[in-house]
């Protein structure tokens, strides 16, 4: 067997995905897998085919996590389904979302794309500026500065709660769960509530754990507003 790019490696199961993207489960699955609607078959975008697995990969992870964000700019998935798969195609990648290269040197392919597939202009990333290029566009931009590249052009760690911030998500670290620092949010989270709940718990969590008291902050606050969006 060939070497399992960080990418390809299965991180999560779907429930845990679409937990941590902030999106229902069945949701998830059409966009990942595939769905049929009215006896009419529509195929995945995120995978190139159908395969009946609910484990998702780190690159499939990333570009839900993209997809997200183009619905709620209020784009199809029956616009983003051509441009994906001609993306895949000619970058001869799987998960052509997930990699910096489309980003960094990939915008004037996609502004052809969008021309060639008469495609509308809010779609993707980028926006002609005259002179000066292609810059991205801003239903793109949000979640693309919250994810950090490695130097081989993959995504490597996704900041959900902003690119400032010290909670981080990578396939790697704590199962893929967010973390500060390699401890798990959650964990700090329940720790800090068992203790009291305050700052002086948060204080001794900062100790305990050798961390800034600004990323036990940070953590909890990460973890409360998880669980105002799941009430």
């Amino acid at each position: 067997m060939g070497t399992v790019t960080t990418l390809e490696r299965p991180v999560y199961g779907l429930g845990q995905a679409a937990s941590l993207l902030g999106m229902r489960a069945d949701r998830v699955r059409a966009w990942l897998d595939g769905y049929s609607r009215k006896g009419i078959w529509y195929d995945p975008v995120t995978r190139r085919e159908h395969t009946g697995s609910d484990i998702v990969t780190w690159g499939e992870f990333i570009e839900l996590g993209y997809l997200r964000e183009y619905r709620h700019a209020g784009v199809s998935l029956q616009s983003m389904r051509p441009v994906i798969a001609s993306l895949r195609q000619e970058n001869q990648t799987l998960y052509p979302l997930a990699s910096a290269d489309l980003y960094v040197r990939g915008r004037e392919l996609v502004a052809r794309l969008q021309d060639e597939l008469d495609l509308p202009t809010q779609l993707f990333m980028v926006v002609r500026t005259g002179e000066l290029g292609f810059e991205l566009a801003p239903n793109a931009a949000a979640f693309f500065r919250k994810v950090e590249f490695s130097d081989h052009g993959a995504a490597a760690r996704w900041r959900p709660a902003g690119p400032q911030s010290p909670v981080a998500v990578e396939p790697d670290i704590s199962f893929g769960m967010p973390s500060v620092r390699g401890t798990s949010t959650e964990r700090l989270f329940e720790l800090w509530s068992a203790e009291g709940g305050n700052d002086a718990s948060a204080r001794w969590l900062a100790e305990v754990y050798e961390l800034d008291p600004a990323a036990v902050d940070a953590a909890i606050a990460f973890e409360e507003h998880q669980r105002s969006l799941a009430a």
